[in-house]
């Protein structure tokens, strides 16, 4: 059966973006710099994970800073959930994604579908949130960085309420402490 992921980079005080709400900016850059240290082993099986995927669930924000990911990750068809009409590239030049305009689970349902037994890869904090609140988010993988941005765009800035979460792995190397939790129904 599928499952649907958040997988995250944050800063300890809680940041997935710099203050210019940039994924690619000095801060933004350093909360992934562990994917690329010596821990070869490490990477490799979150490298596995990722190209694994049978679906991606991505907010529109985050879709359009990584320009839709050319169309595709890795293959895998991405849902966007979104109230406004897709941009033109996403609209005419990319077949594998799809804009869905009836809020965050009818997008989870129709990527746990085009996935099949794989796994859905969540992009993205406001989507995260809602899927969330929508209780359609199965874990949360956090690769927590032992840096402190002091502003930015915060992950779980805004919950509807309490979610209780179960560890279910730790690995922890010195670029980042990698937590999986299950959300708890």
């Amino acid at each position: 059966m599928s499952v649907s992921i958040l997988d995250m980079s944050m800063s300890l005080d809680g940041y997935v973006a710099d203050h210019d709400d940039y994924l690619g900016g000095a801060d933004g850059e350093r909360l992934h710099a562990w994917a690329a240290a010596p821990q070869a082993a490490t990477t490799h099986r979150f490298e596995q994970e990722w190209g694994a995927a049978g679906a991606i669930v991505a907010g529109r924000r985050t879709a359009e800073l990584m320009d839709h990911w050319g169309g595709s990750h890795n293959g895998a068809p991405i849902f966007v959930p979104s109230h406004r009409p897709p941009p033109p590239a996403a609209r005419w030049g990319y077949p594998l994604v799809t804009y869905v305009s009836d809020g965050i689970e009818s997008a989870m349902a129709q990527a746990k579908a085009a996935a099949g037994e794989r796994d859905v890869q969540v992009r993205g904090g406001y989507v995260a949130q809602r899927a969330l609140e929508a209780g359609v988010l199965d874990e949360v993988q956090i690769h927590q960085v032992p840096v402190l941005l002091g502003g930015g765009r915060r992950l779980f800035d805004v919950l509807p309420s309490l979610v209780e979460l179960e560890v279910l792995g730790v690995i922890d190397t010195p670029e980042a402490t990698h937590i999986r939790y299950r959300v708890r129904r």
